[in-house]
Order: structure tokens, then sequence, then C-alpha cells
């Protein structure tokens, strides 16, 4: 019995010793896994817990200025740990963004489609180019958007294809519920002319 007591007094006299100096090796582990998780895509796709890493680790380097090492220790335990969850959730993450980006770049692909057979169907019926010049320039922002979006989810940047995305569907779909009467409505003028 007095030697696990002498065993565990040493252990904890271990630990104290271990805190009366920076500590470095936790600190390198914690920027290790930080730029680890950044590689990963942490940044993008589990910005939440990456940030939480990073800031973790600043607190760390902050205790370790006021030479409180113990906390320090705590903090770039915790900022290792963040990290490597922020690792971990990258690849969930990632293909959850792709399968939006694929879905809203199919959706607003046809929308513009849409768009693009009502402004030929306004043309024909006499439309002016006054007229059709907002749903024109909405059609032209929209195909832009699209390519980059295409061009981004070549290169495996979901997250950028998204935001490209973002609104745009919205934008088209409006464009075109201002079209769709012209046709009816010019056919109307000319039989009442």
């Amino acid at each position: 019995m007095r030697v696990i007591a002498i065993g565990l007094l040493g252990v904890l006299f271990g630990a104290l010793a271990g805190c009366s100096e920076p500590p470095q090796k936790e600190i390198d582990e914690a920027q290790s896994a930080i730029a680890a998780a950044q590689a990963a895509g942490a940044e993008t796709y589990a910005a939440e817990e990456y940030a939480g890493a990073t800031a973790t680790l600043q607190k760390a380097r902050a205790a370790i200025e006021q030479r409180d090492y113990r906390q320090a220790l705590s903090y770039a335990i915790d900022s290792r740990q963040r990290a490597i969850e922020a690792s971990r959730l990258v690849p969930d993450a990632r293909a959850r963004a792709k399968t939006a980006a694929d879905s809203e770049l199919k959706n607003t692909g046809e929308s513009v489609t849409h768009l693009a057979s009502l402004l030929r169907a306004a043309r024909d019926a006499g439309a002016s180019a006054q007229e059709l010049r907002a749903p024109d320039e909405t059609m032209t922002a929209a195909t832009r958007a699209l390519q980059e979006a295409r061009t981004a989810l070549e290169a495996r940047k979901y997250a950028e294809a998204n935001a490209l995305l973002h609104g745009v569907r919205e934008n088209v779909d409006t464009a075109a519920k201002a079209v769709a009467p012209i046709p009816q409505r010019l056919k109307g003028k000319r039989r009442s002319g």
C-alpha cells in the first residue's frame, strides 16, 4: 500500500514538474494537427471546429506568456483534439457540399433553360429589347455563374460552387415569371389593334 502511495505521489510531482515549463511538445502537436486539418479543408468544411482549434491554440500561447503553463497545457491539448475533430468532419461535409452543388447546378441549369425558352417566345411575339433588357441581364449573369460553378466543381471546390450559385436560381425564376406573360399580352394587343 505504501509503495502505491509513493508511486502516486511520484506521478503527481511529475505532473507538477511538467507544468514548470511551457508545454512545447503539446503546442507543436496542436499546431501540426491544425496544419493537417487545414490541408484537409477544415477551414471550409468544418469551419467552426477549425476556428475553435486555432482560437484555443492562441489561448495556449497567451497562457504561456502569462507563465500559466498548466492552463497552456490544457488549451494545447484541447486545441489538438478540436483540430483532429475538424479533420474527421471534413470528408462527410465535403460530400454533402458536393451533393448540394451538383443538385443546385442541375436545378439552376433547368431554370436557365426555361428562361431562355420564355425569352425566345417573347421575342417571337414581338417584345422589345427594352422590355427584355432586365431578364436578358439576369440570363447573362446566371449563365456566367453556371460556368464558374462548373469550373469550381471540376476543381473539387464544392463550397465555392455553392456560393457562386447562391440566389441565382431564385433570380432566374423571378425573371421567368416576369417574361412568361409577355407573349400572351402582345397577342392580346394585336387582336384588339
